[in-house]
C-alpha cells in the first residue's frame, strides 16, 4: 500500500510540475528543490485530495515537505489503526531521571589545523603552538589594524588562533547553492560539517535519523558576518547570520524532530549547550543530543574592543597564573558531542569515550562589575555540579 501511494505522489508530482518520469522523482528530497512554489503545492494538494478522497490541507507540502513524508501521511490517513514501518517515530514519554550522561561521538576543529579530537590531544602531548598571524582572506585593513595600537580603531595585538580555511564548505554535499552557503555565517556551517562528522563518529548514519526525537543544542555568539557583503546575497543574509537558525538549520538538515536551541552565554556558551543537552535527555525530551558550538570571528571587532580595555596580551597568547601574564588572547574554534542517557548507549553498544555525572549553572548576581568574575558564585555552582553528580 505504501509503494502504491509513493506512486500516487509520484505521479501527481510529474503531472503538476509537467516532469516527464515520475520514476526519476527522489522521494527524500523536498518539495521546493523538486521545483514547487504555493501555486503548484495547492495544485498538487488538489490533485491528492480528488484521487484520495481525504480533506488534505492546503498546507500539505509544508507539513510534509517531502514525497516520502508526504506518502507516510497518505498512509497513515488512510489506514489510522495500522502500524507499519513507515509509521513517524512517537514522541517520547517525559521521565526525569538522575542517569549519567554517556559522549559517544566527538568531531571538531581548532587552530593549528586541528581537524579531529586525536590531532587536538597529539596538539595538547606535544605542547604545540598554535597562535599565528591575523588572517589575510577576510577583508581586514591590516595595513591600519596593526599601525598604532594606542589609537582607537586599532588591534594591540597582531596574532590570534584562527581557523584559516573557515571559508571551506562543501555546500553540494549538503544541498546547499552556492549563492546561499556564502550567506551562510561559517560558524553555521562548521557546526553542519561537525554535526556530520559527530555522529558518524558515534556509530550512527546521519542519513538515518529523520524524524527522529534527535536533540540540537549550539552555542553561538553574533559575529557581524554578511553586515557588508554584497546585495546579490540578499534573501538569504537573514537566515544565514542569525544565532537563532544555527541548531534549527543542523536539524532541518538531517530531519531531526527534537529540541533544537542556539544559546548564548558568552565564554560558557558551549558548556551550557552540553548542560542543557542532559537535562533534555534526563526528561525524555529526546533520545539522542548534539551539543557543543563554533566561533569564528569575522570581523576584528573583539580585537579592537579588547584592546581600548586594555585587556590583550600583546603576542597574542593567554598566561593564565603566570607571572608574565599580560592579558587575554582570542582564538577560534568548533567542536560537537554526541550525547545519549547511559542506559541507552550501553544497550546499543555505543562506545562510551566519558560520562557525565552531573553539571550546573548560576549567575554572579551584583558583583564587582558587569563582565568581573565573582569567586564565591563559582565556588556555588562546582558545589551544585558534585551534588547533582551526587558526589
Amino acid at each position: 500500500r505504501y509503494d502504491h501511494l509513493l506512486t500516487l505522489v509520484r505521479t501527481t508530482i510529474a503531472t503538476v510540475l509537467a516532469h516527464p518520469d515520475p520514476h526519476t522523482i527522489n522521494p527524500h528530497q523536498p518539495f521546493k528543490e523538486l521545483g514547487f512554489d504555493s501555486l503548484t503545492t495547492v495544485q498538487l494538494r488538489n490533485h491528492l485530495t480528488h484521487t484520495t478522497g481525504l480533506h488534505l490541507p492546503t498546507t500539505l507540502a509544508y507539513d510534509h515537505p517531502t514525497p516520502h513524508q508526504l506518502t507516510t501521511h497518505l498512509h497513515h490517513q488512510l489506514t489510522p489503526h495500522t502500524t507499519t514501518n513507515h509509521t513517524p517515530t512517537p514522541p517520547t514519554t517525559p521521565t526525569t531521571t538522575d542517569e549519567p550522561i554517556a559522549i559517544i561521538g566527538m568531531a571538531c576543529r581548532y587552530p593549528g589545523d586541528i581537524t579531529s579530537p586525536q590531532q587536538l590531544w597529539e596538539l595538547v602531548a606535544q605542547g604545540r603552538d598554535a597562535i599565528d598571524g591575523f588572517p589575510t582572506n577576510r577583508g581586514w585593513d591590516l595595513d591600519t589594524l596593526f599601525n598604532d595600537p594606542t589609537q582607537p580603531g586599532t588591534s594591540a595585538t597582531r596574532y590570534g588562533g584562527f581557523l584559516y580555511d573557515a571559508d571551506q564548505f562543501d555546500a553540494a554535499f549538503f544541498n546547499i547553492s552556492p549563492r546561499e552557503a556564502k550567506a551562510i555565517d561559517p560558524q553555521q556551517r562548521l557546526l553542519l560539517e561537525l554535526a556530520w562528522q559527530a555522529l558518524e563518529h558515534a556509530g550512527l548514519n546521519p542519513t538515518h535519523l529523520a524524524d527522529t526525537p534527535t536533540g540540537v543544542y549550539t552555542g553561538l555568539s553574533p559575529n557581524h558576518y554578511g553586515t557588508h557583503a554584497d546585495t546579490d546575497l540578499e534573501g538569504h543574509l537573514l537566515t544565514g547570520t542569525s544565532p537563532a537558525v544555527a541548531s534549527g538549520r543542523i536539524a532541518y538538515t538531517l530531519g531531526l524532530t527534537g529540541p533544537a536551541l542556539t544559546i548564548d552565554t558568552a565564554c560558557s556558551s558551549s558548556l551550557v549547550a552540553v548542560h542543557l543537552a542532559c537535562q533534555a535527555l534526563r526528561n525524555g525530551e529526546c533520545e539522542t543530543a548534539l551539543a557543543g558550538g563554533a566561533t569564528v570571528m569575522a570581523t576584528p571587532d573583539v580585537f579592537l574592543e579588547f584592546s581600548r580595555q586594555h585587556g590583550l596580551a600583546p603576542d597574542g597568547r593567554c598566561k593564565a597564573f603566570a607571572a608574565e601574564a599580560d592579558g587575554t588572547g582570542w582564538a577560534e574554534g568548533a567542536g560537537l558531542i554526541v550525547l545519549q542517557r547511559l542506559s541507552n548507549a550501553l544497550a546499543q553498544g555505543r562506545t562510551i569515550l566519558a560520562v557525565i555525572a552531573g553539571s550546573a549553572v548560576n549567575q554572579d548576581g551584583a558583583s564587582n562589575g558587569l563582565t568581573a568574575p565573582n569567586g564565591p558564585s563559582q565556588e556555588r555552582v562546582i558545589r551544585q555540579a558534585l551534588d547533582n553528580a551526587r558526589l
